[in-house]
């Protein structure tokens, strides 16, 4: 594990392998350990792979109040700096892809080809922020251990819960790990996020849409609308897996994201001085 300072934070982050970089960004209430079956697998695949741990999250600092998504896109092109990092493929799940999502609106220049796997580019509807904010007390109120387990049927498709115990329990112990000032801070910020739907169409790097079929928090709607916009976009349905498809069908995922990045083109070589 090596970190970042940005600021005020301190960034705590995966540097695995060497060649093209790939940027896995997790989602709420998780940590970059969400990731470990794509390091392990498209490291020793020849790619780079840079799994960070956002603000609020795993080892990185803990920032209470609210963190909008522009908050931690900054954190992410802190990242790239620090590491180097001209242009990468980025990806991301849940709240992770809406990151990339306004990464992708900051600094476009720097994303060779996106991942957004089980994620929603439309802005919360009135209920949506007031359940986020409900939720967001609730978690400063109660802690973490009753709502992750009540969301873990949820988080992954019922039957893996008892089929998959070493994913469960994976799952169940990163959101019982998170800080409940990081996830609140980061669910009043994400209440406020901006409507990501218009952009789409100006997407101009490959795209790979995924999710799973049972996902009840960003259902293959969802998906398919992200898929339809953007300009070439492919769509990737895993078969029975909830809303953490790179977990519970990791081989799935990675052929999925294999085929994908396979296909790009090769990086512009740089220029000579």
């Amino acid at each position: 594990m090596a970190s970042v300072q940005c600021g005020e934070v301190s960034l705590a982050y995966e540097d695995e392998g060497s060649g093209e970089p790939l940027v896995l960004i997790h989602g709420n209430p998780f940590d970059r350990s969400m990731w470990r079956p794509q390091a392990e697998h498209f490291s020793r695949a020849g790619m780079r792979v840079i799994t960070p741990d956002l603000r609020g999250y795993g080892e990185s600092t803990v920032v209470p109040g609210k963190t909008p998504l522009e908050t931690f896109a900054g954190d992410v092109a802190a990242l790239f700096d620090h590491l180097g990092i001209e242009r990468c493929v980025l990806g991301g799940l849940s709240m992770g892809g809406q990151i990339v999502m306004e990464c992708y609106r900051r600094f476009p220049e720097r994303i060779r080809a996106l991942l957004l796997a089980d994620t929603v580019a439309a802005a919360d509807t009135a209920e949506g922020r007031s359940v986020r904010l409900r939720t967001a007390e609730r978690l400063l109120t109660e802690g973490m251990d009753g709502y992750a387990r009540e969301v873990l049927p949820k988080m992954i498709a019922p039957a893996h819960v008892t089929a998959l115990p070493a994913v469960a329990e994976h799952v169940l112990g990163m959101m019982r790990n998170t800080s409940p000032e990081g996830a609140a801070a980061a669910l009043r910020g994400r209440a406020e996020r901006r409507d990501y739907t218009g952009m789409l169409p100006r997407i101009s790097v490959p795209t790979l849409v995924v999710v799973g079929t049972e996902d009840e928090f960003t259902p293959v709607a969802d998906a398919r609308v992200i898929h339809e916009a953007v300009p070439g976009a492919q769509l990737t349905i895993i078969r029975d897996a909830g809303h953490m498809p790179n977990l519970e069908c990791p081989e799935e995922f990675n052929a999925a994201l294999t085929e994908f990045l396979a296909a790009l083109p090769a990086p512009a070589a740089a220029a000579e001085g």
